[in-house]
């Protein structure tokens, strides 16, 4: 769905609880060059349970390597990983579109614990 169209279709409850969201925190940002849309690769931690992740995300406009480190991001954990050109996106990192259409990353506002499902 593009942001331009309506909402989506209507789902059971039951399908929203098969998307495991968890919240994560970057543990490094690396440029990647080979993306098609500039993009950043993040690393991310999720807590013992899941571990450590990565993730490609076209994040340039709006966020820098260097507020990124350390900061906690929300992420679809459960998804496919998914081959983007050279390399291999573990999760979905969830960000929305500014005012402009560029990405905005969806974070906690005060700090929690790694792993955390959204509910």
């Amino acid at each position: 769905m593009d942001q331009a169209s309506s909402t989506a279709a209507p789902i059971a409850f039951d399908d929203f609880l098969k998307v495991d969201i968890r919240v994560g925190r970057i543990v490094t940002v690396e440029p990647f060059p080979q993306a098609r849309k500039p993009a950043f690769k993040l690393t991310i931690d999720f807590g013992s349970e899941i571990g450590t992740k990565r993730s490609s995300a076209q994040i340039t406009i709006n966020h820098a390597p260097d507020d990124l480190i350390g900061s906690l991001v929300m992420a679809v954990v459960n998804f496919p990983p998914r081959q983007i050109g050279p390399f291999i996106s573990e999760v979905l990192t969830l960000g929305v579109p500014d005012a402009n259409g560029d990405v905005m990353l969806i974070r906690p506002d005060r700090d929690v614990p790694v792993g955390g499902r959204l509910y």
